[in-house]
């Protein structure tokens, strides 16, 4: 006997394999044991193998179906067994008879060959018996098979709602707030500008959150809920993110629709998950983004109301003032759309405190331009003043929007340092749209373009009571062929009467223009005339500006139709009313319109001069414009007017503002004027 060698493999130096084999560790053998997965496939495995079992016996070769018919004619077969079912037909030839060396031999056999089979069967029966079997399921494996698909189905909800949150079965009803913790960035009070009164209320809380005594001494109760609410972009989430920075007390974050879910009780359940989580780690704060997901009006809306949703609702105004106190927990939410929030919500002892963050005045859109221009290499010439003045009714999102755009811009050309002129484009984009180089117009097109656009900038200059007059383009920009950028230099938070028809009458100058100089009006004036249409509707019904109407209300806000309050019911005046309302509006129109044609007949030269200074540069700036429009003829003032002749303006003058009120710094919060463009 031979003795075997092994071989062995050389050993190499700088080879050596240092790393130990992964064991796996009991606790992880365990645990896999235990899962519902192992034996759902050791269930299945053992199926298989008893099947296997099962269908192991006596053996037959399989032959094609000629061979049998023909030993079945030929009387060789000593048994036949016919399986109906199974299409197939098994004999067992007489001694001594062999096809291919076996004596047990099957076929199959399509369907419709029964009866040739039983025929021959018949007619040569087989020297022992023949029969017919109809196979039937075993109860054993019916039972598996009725079982399996439960099976299958219980797997997967343990996979899909046990396995992704930790192995919890079913716990889609656990809160899905986030904790911040100090890995994740956080930003600052420092990060927020343009919103001090609501960065003065937010200081407060941290403060009582920091320190309950002092105001405990006096009596002074925490608040139990803040609202934050205004336009979107104005940074109410910045806000909530400020206070998680500054805050040092545990901070969850959620969003309205992930209280929502398609089965009833679950919003609810996540709602008393958070709190309880949030009662455990007292002082803590709960933000709650986008509220009106879920705290919108019980009752509301054609269809009825949300079953899940109005739970979800109940369970939250139980949790901020119930019968149960909530201990030191401040829930913070936000939403562009309080008015659609319900009052059980709202009321003191729940929202206690409601903070508005409207668009930025001046100071506070040069503060944010500068807080977001830290981190960029802007050029030493760069006035961010400046910007913040040809910026107002931006909110903070445009205005970080506007810095982002003018630092791609400048990245795009390989530049360093961002520029005045990518600041200028950055506000064309974002208040207009890019640039559409690839859009060629016809030069009977840039002239009609350019007479359009001078008759806006022409009018707007020559009446009495407009803002001046910044910019004026014939380049395509977004859908527009040309625009005309018409900003006031202050923030200004109520508009006359006067300042609104010198709005109408400048906004009809590029169809005024139109009509004087090619006696044939385009389709450029499409958009012009709906702004002016809306405008001249709002001071009928709304502002009560006209005569035969007089300060009256007209019509209800159509704006929320899911609230099922102004179905069917936008018009709450009679046709009469609704005749007197059209010939106002068409009046105030065609009074623009008019005057508007005077000021470019009277200026019909300055307005050339114009045309061919967009012809050849395309855009003109303000000081530019400035030059050019030294000749225009400025229009007279319209007569006093009261609204009736039975009140007689009166010929005092207004008293003198006092030296100390002209000083004196505005902090409530007003809704700026939105900015005005005349496009094409």
């Amino acid at each position: 006997m031979s003795q075997k060698k092994s071989f062995k493999f050389p050993k190499f130096k700088g080879l050596k394999n240092t790393k130990k084999p992964n064991k796996t560790s009991p606790a992880a053998a365990r645990k896999i044991l235990r899962g519902p997965l192992f034996w759902i496939i050791a269930a299945l495995i053992a199926v298989s193998i008893f099947g296997q079992i099962s269908a192991t016996g006596e053996e037959f070769k399989k032959v094609e179906t000629s061979v049998i018919l023909n030993e079945i004619s030929l009387n060789n077969v000593k048994s036949a067994l016919v399986i109906d079912r199974e299409q197939k037909v098994q004999v067992v030839l007489k001694d001594g008879e062999f096809v291919d060396g076996a004596a047990k031999i099957e076929a199959s056999y399509v369907a419709g060959q029964e009866a040739l089979i039983v025929e021959l069967l018949t007619s040569n029966p087989p020297s022992t018996t023949w029969d017919i079997k109809v196979p039937k399921q075993s109860l054993f494996v019916s039972l598996i098979l009725s079982i399996l698909p439960i099976l299958l189905i219980i797997f997967l909800l343990l996979l899909f709602m046990g396995g992704g949150q930790g192995g919890r079965v079913l716990s889609f009803g656990r809160s899905r707030a986030k904790l911040q913790n100090k890995e994740m960035p956080t930003n600052t009070f420092a990060d927020v500008a343009g919103a001090d009164e609501a960065v003065a209320e937010l200081k407060e809380i941290k403060d009582f959150l920091a320190s309950p005594d002092k105001y405990k001494a006096i009596g002074a109760k925490i608040p139990k809920g803040v609202l934050l609410y205004g336009p979107p972009g104005t940074g109410k989430t910045l806000l909530a993110r400020a206070v998680a920075g500054e805050a040092k007390v545990p901070f969850y974050s959620i969003s309205g629709s992930e209280f929502v879910e398609m089965f009833v009780g679950v919003g609810a359940s996540r709602v008393r998950d958070l709190f309880a989580q949030a009662k455990q780690n007292a002082p803590a704060i709960v933000f709650v983004d986008e509220i009106d997901a879920v705290g919108r009006q019980r009752g509301a809306g054609l269809g009825g109301g949300n079953d899940e949703r109005e739970q979800t609702l109940n369970q939250l105004l139980v949790e901020m003032d119930g019968f149960e106190a909530n201990g030191q927990v401040i829930l913070i939410a936000a939403t562009n759309r309080s008015d659609v929030l319900d009052p059980a919500l709202l009321r003191p002892g729940r929202f206690d405190r409601q903070i508005p963050v409207d668009r930025p005045d001046l100071k506070g859109r040069a503060a944010i331009l500068t807080v977001h221009a830290k981190n960029k290499p802007v050029a030493k010439d760069v006035d961010l003043s400046s910007y913040a003045k040809r910026t107002p009714g931006f909110t903070g999102a445009d205005l970080a929007n506007v810095l982002n755009e003018a630092a791609l811009l400048a990245a795009r050309e390989d530049r360093k340092v961002i520029k005045n002129s990518d600041l200028d484009e950055a506000i064309d984009r974002v208040m207009a749209g890019p640039q559409r180089v690839s859009r060629l117009m016809t030069e009977e097109e840039r002239r009609i373009t350019a007479y359009h656009e001078g008759g806006h900038a022409l009018v707007a200059h020559a009446l009495p009571h407009t803002d001046p007059v910044h910019k004026i383009t014939i380049m395509p920009r977004g859908r527009a062929l040309g625009y005309t950028m018409v900003l006031p230099d202050e923030d200004r938070y109520a508009v006359t009467r006067n300042q609104m028809l010198d709005q109408l009458a400048y906004t009809m100058g590029g169809r005024a223009a139109e009509e004087l100089i090619f006696h044939d009006p385009t389709t450029g004036a499409s958009n012009d005339i709906e702004k002016a249409t809306a405008l001249a509707k709002a001071m009928v019904t709304q502002y009560g500006m006209t005569e035969a109407i007089g300060a009256i209300k007209l019509g209800t806000d159509g704006s929320e139709p899911f609230m099922g309050r102004s179905y069917g019911h936008e018009r709450d005046y009679s046709e009469k009313v609704a005749g007197i309302i059209d010939a106002e509006v068409r009046k105030l129109i065609e009074n623009a319109h008019q005057e508007a044609f005077d000021i470019l007949v009277a200026n019909r030269k300055t307005l050339d001069a114009m045309v061919l200074e967009l012809l050849d540069r395309e855009t003109i700036n303000k000081d530019e414009i400035a030059i050019i429009f030294k000749r225009v003829k400025s229009w007279a003032e319209r007569p006093a007017w009261t609204g009736s002749i039975t009140r007689v303006p009166s010929d005092i003058p207004p008293v003198e503002v006092p030296a100390r009120a002209k000083v004196a710094e505005v902090t409530e919060a007003k809704k700026p004027r939105t900015r005005k463009k005349s496009s094409e």
